[in-house]
């Protein structure tokens, strides 16, 4: 492995079905253990990292909306769950003597800190994982643009996307066998071809601040670095 990362400071977005392996609903915690050490691997490397996890494992809002019920309440409650996930993942981390802190976009302080810019910069500079819960903090937008807004303000030089597949295909490779992996497109090939791997806020968010995507099977032990050190299957997103 390289001792020269590709990049020095990273978002890493995970989703929530990542981490519930298997199973139908939750979290395991081999896979949450698993991931952290990918994140270990990779600090380990020199690379400041910072988190964003999904919380489609537990509850998604839009559930609630296309049942008849409040949208609002239903993004709420979903950004909740993603607050479980960090503080699992933040959990596992810290078993493996990581220094982590979780940043919560919506206020609980017994529980975590209040996300704002200066102190998640201040935690990573100190080498300290940042995980950013609750999304951004505000209904109707979804975890992939907290991760697209939260890698511009920490001046992230890479979005890396943790999917289920190794980059992003024509179609779904797990449904269709002629689809074709893409190892290169640009942010507005992406929006252009409707292709699903964000949505189209944080494509455009990140398009915005010349951030490049970079999408990988997060099921991959060790692909985080690999791709970190030039190496693995992915698709770069990037208009360089």
């Amino acid at each position: 492995m390289t001792s020269t990362p590709l990049y020095t400071r990273v978002l890493l977005k995970a989703s929530g079905e990542a981490l519930m392996g298997s199973q139908g609903f939750g979290i395991d915690v081999a896979v949450a253990d698993r991931i952290a050490s990918d994140i270990a691997d990779a600090r380990a490397m020199g690379v400041e990292v910072g988190v964003v996890v999904g919380g489609g494992n537990i509850f998604r809002g839009v559930a609630v909306a296309s049942k008849g019920g409040d949208r609002v309440t239903g993004d709420h409650m979903g950004m909740l769950g993603t607050v479980i996930n960090a503080l699992a993942l933040a959990t596992s981390l810290r078993k493996q003597n990581i220094e982590t802190v979780v940043l919560s976009a919506i206020a609980m302080p017994e529980i975590c800190e209040s996300f704002s810019q200066r102190a998640a910069i201040h935690h990573l500079s100190q080498g300290r994982v940042v995980i950013f819960a609750g999304g951004t903090g505000n209904p109707f937008f979804t975890t992939d643009s907290a991760a697209a807004l939260r890698a511009a303000e920490i001046g992230a030089q890479a979005i890396f996307k943790g999917t289920q597949v190794d980059g992003i295909y024509s179609a779904d490779p797990k449904k269709d066998p002629t689809a074709t992996r893409f190892d290169t497109l640009t942010h507005s090939e992406v929006l252009e071809k409707g292709l699903a791997v964000m949505d189209v806020a944080a494509v455009a968010l990140a398009r915005e601040n010349n951030i490049p995507i970079i999408v990988f099977s997060i099921h991959e032990k060790g692909g985080f670095c690999e791709i970190l050190s030039g190496r693995g299957l992915k698709t770069v997103v990037s208009d360089d």
